[in-house]
């Protein structure tokens, strides 16, 4: 019997958890301290884990996607002192323009919404 999420899930959980709280309290760096993991996707043999990130700091995203790239061993390394899994899955950081993107939709559909009030009176 299936139950409601899958192994792969889970650990996706766990590791978002835990990543969010090695940037946040672990690591020194600056760049890292406006980072905001929004989802964890993993593999379904755990070998590998793509982290999906988003930074308030505007045209600093490529920079901060290769900084947390250069100190994925290290951040590899730290999860599997935090987390009990047999396997820790490689670690691939990826910029998510999905905030972004939301907050430019919102703002086309305020416009078009304020265009239509003005016609209508």
């Amino acid at each position: 019997m299936k139950r409601g999420f899958d192994r792969t899930q889970r650990v996706a959980g766990l590791m978002q958890a835990a990543l969010a709280e090695i940037l946040q309290e672990e690591i020194e760096d600056s760049r890292f301290q406006l980072v905001t993991i929004t989802g964890v996707t993993v593999a379904r043999d755990l070998s590998f884990a793509k982290v999906f990130v988003s930074t308030l700091e505007e045209g600093k995203e490529q920079e901060v996607v290769l900084a947390l790239n250069h100190a994925a061993k290290y951040i590899r390394h730290t999860l599997a002192q935090k987390v009990k899994l047999r396997i820790i899955p490689e670690i691939k950081f990826v910029y998510d323009d999905s905030s972004l993107r939301g907050h430019h939709i919102s703002s086309l559909i305020d416009s078009a919404l304020k265009g239509s009030k003005e016609n209508k009176t």
